[in-house]
């Protein structure tokens, strides 16, 4: 009896010592094939100028001891031509306090005005497509008054895959979205009912992409942080962990990142331990701080980036950015919608 039970045990151990192996494994493969590489990058379309101004910026180092911030960038790369980068569809940041364990995401109306190092001004989507990743982190850091220490850049099909690696979202659906796309034989048409759907890759992308009707990429981005949100926290839960290593291996082909083996590993312990319930979620800038102007007969959005930083720093302080100093944002700044009217 005693030597079965020890026989059992050993097993057991060696099941274990297995399974951590491969989740090992893995998580190693996953980290090195997404790696941004020169000969493996989605950006080799970059001119040796473009690289070259790109390249000026370095990211700062993070510690693992004080905040990181993460740009996630959205790309649509339909219809470009071999080597042709696209402009960022989608701009968010993954904000996270390892003191405190709070998170933050912020996601960037496409359309806002801003300086381009090098490029003099234009929509912040283009900064992408000018000078990469390096340049995209360079233009969000001067804009936001932050450091933005790490990329993630993903298409079309590594959202679609993404969720459904992870069996799909539940989630409300504020009201009917319909919209024909034909350019690529609408293949990305979008057809949603309001009410609560259970929202595969596809049609989580329908759900993201929305952005026909009156309030256009304000309630999109929106839509953006919740979906983003609720990925976060299904992530966080066992089937999720357990299934990790069939996640990674789907979502890989179409993700590249400046982040190395190590930093994954360390930004992956803390996201999982992220407060993902009472993450702040607000869009960038805030409804109150925008301001019209035309360019070039076009209408775009700027802001005042003075005013954008001291929102951002009350934010990160707990405080209302909106309110008098000291006066605390744990109540009623947690979700802004960024719905309010536009400054003229």
């Amino acid at each position: 009896m005693v030597r079965t039970i020890k026989w059992f045990f050993i097993s057991l151990l060696l099941l274990l010592l297995a399974g951590i192996g491969y989740f090992t494994y893995s998580f190693v493969q996953f980290a090195n094939n997404i790696q941004s590489h020169p000969e493996t990058t989605k950006f080799g379309g970059l001119t040796p100028k473009q690289l070259i101004m790109s390249d000026s910026y370095t990211p700062p180092k993070w510690e693992g001891n004080s905040r990181v911030n993460v740009l996630i960038l959205g790309g649509d790369s339909r219809g470009l031509k071999k080597n042709e980068v696209p402009r960022s569809d989608s701009i968010m940041i993954a904000s996270i306090d390892p003191v405190t364990k709070k998170a933050y995401l912020f996601s960037i109306l496409r359309d806002t005005y801003v300086k381009i190092p090098g490029h003099g001004e234009d929509r912040i989507n283009t900064a992408l497509a000018i000078g990469g990743p390096n340049l995209a982190m360079r233009t969000v850091s001067d804009l936001l008054g932050i450091p933005i220490q790490y990329f993630f850049y993903t298409d079309f099909k590594g959202f679609i895959a993404l969720t459904d690696a992870i069996g799909g979202i539940d989630l409300e659906v504020e009201k009917d979205m319909k919209y024909r796309d034909s350019e690529d034989g609408h293949e990305y048409d979008i057809d949603l009912k309001k009410g609560m759907q259970h929202l595969d890759g596809k049609m989580a992308l329908q759900y993201v992409r929305f952005r026909h009707d009156a309030m256009s990429d304000f309630s999109r981005t929106e839509r953006q942080r919740k979906f983003l949100q609720a990925i976060a926290q299904k992530m966080q839960t066992t089937g999720s962990l357990i299934r990790l290593p069939k996640i990674l291996n789907s979502i890989d082909p179409y993700l590249e990142t400046n982040l190395t083996t190590t930093d994954m590993l360390k930004l992956g312990t803390l996201a999982f331990e992220a407060k993902t319930e009472g993450m702040v979620s607000q869009q960038i800038p805030p409804s109150e701080l925008l301001i019209e102007k035309r360019v070039g007969g076009a209408e775009v959005l700027s802001v005042n980036r003075t005013k954008l930083q001291d929102y951002i720093k009350a934010l990160f302080e707990g405080r209302d950015p909106l309110a008098p100093a000291g006066k605390s944002a744990e109540s009623g700044n947690k979700n802004k919608t960024g719905t309010a009217p536009v400054k003229k």
